[in-house]
């Protein structure tokens, strides 16, 4: 490349929601369950909204044990949004995210999981400036952190660059994903002033801290 050439452009990180779980301590479908008194408050639509700050061509919900009330949710997904069904959910978050990497390959992606439901734009657009900002570095890993009374605390979603998600795609399911945030070259976090990165969404104390804190 000529020295006054334009730098290439940055795009990505795509937007991956992580929706494959069974929910057995909620009861009920965790990516579905009303936060704030209509289906608009679900964890799925919420972070399908917030997400939409990463300005990503592709939108991808990995979903598990309740597929089929997600599609009835999502119901004909509009341009630049998918929904991907995960038949080995109950192995694991790790081959959710490599059905991920297999229908967006080459790609960076910003994983969003349904447990951490009340991310707001924000973040999602401090996350994605921070990553641009390093040029996408393809096995880079970015993580949102939140500083409070115990110091820095790391969250979610997470930004994971092409590099390293092609290593996962040809591992086993077995391997976790902290396996390759341990070999990210840079890995680096932004920090951010909403605790909500940390939240869990579990059980039905959670969902009822979350609505709680939602005043509904």
């Amino acid at each position: 490349m000529s020295p006054n050439a334009p730098a290439p452009e940055v795009s990505g990180p795509e937007l991956v929601i992580l929706a494959a779980g069974a929910s057995q301590r909620l009861g009920t479908c965790k990516a579905l369950v009303p936060l704030g008194g209509g289906p608009k408050s679900a964890p799925l639509a919420r972070l399908l909204r917030a997400g939409a700050a990463l300005q990503s061509q592709h939108r991808l919900i990995v979903s598990g044990e309740h597929h089929g009330e997600i599609a009835e949710f999502v119901g004909t997904p509009s341009q630049g949004l998918e929904l991907c069904h995960n038949p080995h959910w109950e192995r694991g978050r790790t081959g959710s995210v490599r059905r991920a990497v297999q229908r967006l390959p080459g790609h960076d992606l910003c994983l969003a999981p349904v447990d951490v439901p009340l991310v707001s734009s924000e973040v999602f657009a401090h996350l994605a400036a921070s990553w641009r900002a390093a040029g996408a570095p393809p096995l880079g890993w970015l993580a949102p952190a939140y500083r409070g009374a115990a110091g820095l605390a790391y969250g979610h979603p997470v930004v994971i660059g092409r590099g390293l998600l092609s290593q996962l795609s040809e591992a086993t399911d077995a391997l976790p994903l902290s396996h390759w945030r341990k070999l990210a070259q840079p890995l680096w976090c932004v920090e951010v002033q909403e605790a909500s990165i940390l939240d869990d969404l579990d059980g039905p104390e959670d969902l009822e801290r979350l609505r709680s804190g939602l005043g509904s």
